[in-house]
């Protein structure tokens, strides 16, 4: 699961850089860190895709796309888990998350928005 993981932190910190967008690049690849782990947890398959995108000057969207059709719901975690809470962290830094569901699987998506 970190293999994955890691690599999506790359790519979004590349692009975060690329696009002169540096600020948002730690948010970023803490929340794709949260929706890569979850969609391989869930999917049971370190098989996922992830997709950098910039829909607006100081916008990124981060989609992290898996072959399960389960819907990732946002949850409480008690004090004595140790997860359960990567849903809140993505809802509390990104200024737009939600779940789509597609004919083979489903994405999970979340913007992060800076100054442009």
């Amino acid at each position: 699961m970190a293999a994955p993981a890691a690599a999506a932190r790359r790519l979004v910190r590349t692009a975060c850089a690329v696009w002169g967008l540096d600020a948002l690049a730690e948010d970023r690849a803490l929340i794709v860190s949260e929706l890569v782990a979850d969609a391989v947890q869930h999917a049971r398959r370190e098989s996922t895709r992830v997709v950098i995108d910039r829909p607006g000057t100081a916008r990124v969207r981060v989609v992290v796309a898996d072959l399960s059709r389960v819907r990732p719901v946002e949850r409480e975690a008690d004090d004595s888990e140790e997860g359960g809470r990567g849903l809140l962290l993505v809802a509390g830094l990104a200024a737009d998350w939600g779940a789509d569901e597609r004919r083979l699987g489903k994405i999970v998506r979340a913007d992060l928005e800076g100054r442009g």
